[in-house]
């Protein structure tokens, strides 16, 4: 099949509308895409959990001789052992998915990371149990990595297949949306808390139980969510028809849809280069390269989050009126224009220009994170039902692996050209592969998934 085609699309099939549903029942359609909504925002809710509130209180884990390098270490270690752990859980539950149905491996994700980050919660610190308080907090957000990676991999393919072609575009987005919102909320919430309850020594209150509100609310969110999906969503509309036939992690990796997964790696490894600069890069560049201020980083951040929620629906949107392949290579092209240039010019302006600064790191936030938009939508209509959950899964997180190592890539760029410009560069190259890995693939926006057998849905590159 030729790269410039559009997929072939069989006759649609109706998805249940209200009229469908009787008297009184709810349309199991909007109940998955509401399932899919508040089992991401619960998701990422978790997912940032350790970056912004963990950082204040890491001292709680640590021994008080630490120094700042090893303690940076460890800190990054607990974030890196989720990231580790989602590719290993999206490849096991997008499996189990795809041979037993969405709905119940959605169950056990939800259960899993729920208690994981509710565990958290509850851990002793070093003066109670010493280095075992840190080997405790890693275990427990790797195996909550594992379930995390679970979780995206069978609620979205859910509720992408209960929602109609013309509007998958924007319940694409009003999934993915709960990324920056989640974002915001324990930014919010964190500081807040730090407001009321002081950090600082070991003993202050926010570092011995302030940090675990947080979490404990995490893991209500999730038996929260866990509840709705009992009572309100139902499986994939003829899931039995699409039962998986042979390995689907085997189908993907060896078999004749390798070309496919090859074609989203690609395009995934460029996104979450682009998203490594904004989430991770741009705090750091702020507070040490442009010189603002802790507490005034914070601020910004929260509103470029705000203000990305618009990107991510306006991005989502924007697919489905040019097509998702169109879409992305134009946003691929656009992000290493307008962001590397936003990057360098902030990199260029005073830290008490704070309102060119904020405008700058809003720029760079939409122009970078917003392609997540139509992800849910573009990834589970590129793979057929019968490994749909495990390709959605699989693309989505072994694409992590290169990016993950993005602050070994900035020391090696050192040798050509000053470090605070090191980002620039990663900029070009995640927008370079956006926009290659989607020139590789074809479009998808009119496949059509009412029918969740046919394999003619996503056709290998």
């Amino acid at each position: 099949m030729s790269t410039h085609e559009t997929l072939e699309t069989p006759a649609p099939q109706a998805l249940p509308n209200a009229s469908d549903t009787g008297a009184g029942k709810p349309n199991p359609g909007r109940s998955a895409l509401k399932g899919g909504i508040f089992g991401y925002y619960a998701d990422q809710f978790d997912i940032y959990l350790p970056i912004i509130t963990l950082a204040p209180a890491m001292i709680y884990f640590q021994p008080p001789e630490m120094d700042k390098g090893t303690a940076a270490t460890i800190a990054a270690l607990v974030f890196a052992s989720t990231l580790i752990a989602r590719p290993l859980g999206s490849a096991i539950f997008g499996h189990f998915a795809d041979k037993f149905g969405r709905h119940k491996l959605t169950l056990v994700a939800l259960a899993g990371f729920g208690l994981a980050t509710l565990g958290i919660a509850f851990l002793p610190g070093y003066q109670s149990v010493g280095i075992w308080s840190v080997v405790l907090l890693v275990l427990l957000r790797f195996i909550g990595g594992v379930f995390l990676g679970g979780e995206y991999s069978t609620a979205v393919p859910l509720a992408m297949e209960w929602t109609p072609k013309k509007r998958r575009g924007l319940a694409s987005g009003l999934i993915t949306a709960t990324n920056p919102l989640a974002n915001a909320t324990i930014a919010v919430l964190t500081f807040v808390l730090l407001m009321v309850l002081p950090a600082g020594s070991v003993d202050s209150p926010y570092v011995q139980w302030g940090w675990r509100i947080p979490f404990i609310i995490g893991g209500l969110l999730a038996a929260a969510v866990f509840v709705y999906y009992v009572r309100h969503v139902e499986e994939a509309p003829d899931f039995e028809a699409s039962a998986a036939k042979e390995s689907p992690v085997r189908a993907l990796f060896l078999g004749r849809h390798r070309r496919s997964l090859m074609q989203v790696f690609i395009l995934m490894t460029g996104l979450w280069f682009l998203t490594n600069v904004a989430a991770a890069i741009l705090p750091a560049t702020l507070k040490n390269a442009v010189g603002v201020p802790d507490k005034t980083v914070s601020v910004i951040m929260l509103i470029a989050s705000v203000i990305t929620i618009g990107g991510f629906l306006g991005a989502a949107a924007l697919s489905q009126k040019l097509g998702r392949r169109r879409f992305y290579i134009g946003f691929g092209l656009t992000a290493l224009s307008v962001a590397s240039a936003a990057f360098i010019v902030l990199l260029n302006t005073p830290a008490e220009n704070l309102v060119a600064v904020t405008i700058l790191a809003v720029v760079i936030d939409v122009f970078t994170i917003s392609a997540f938009g139509p992800i849910a939508a573009y990834l589970t209509e590129r793979f057929p039902a019968a490994i749909r959950a495990s390709g959605y899964g699989i693309g989505y997180s072994f694409a992590l692996i290169i990016p993950a190592f993005y602050t070994f890539y900035l020391s090696g760029l050192t040798a050509f050209m000053p470090i605070a410009y090191t980002p620039v560069v990663l900029i070009v190259i995640g927008g370079l592969l956006l926009a290659a890995g989607a020139y590789l693939g074809p479009e998808t926006r009119d496949v059509d998934m009412g029918s969740p057998a046919d394999e003619a849905a996503s056709s290998p590159v």
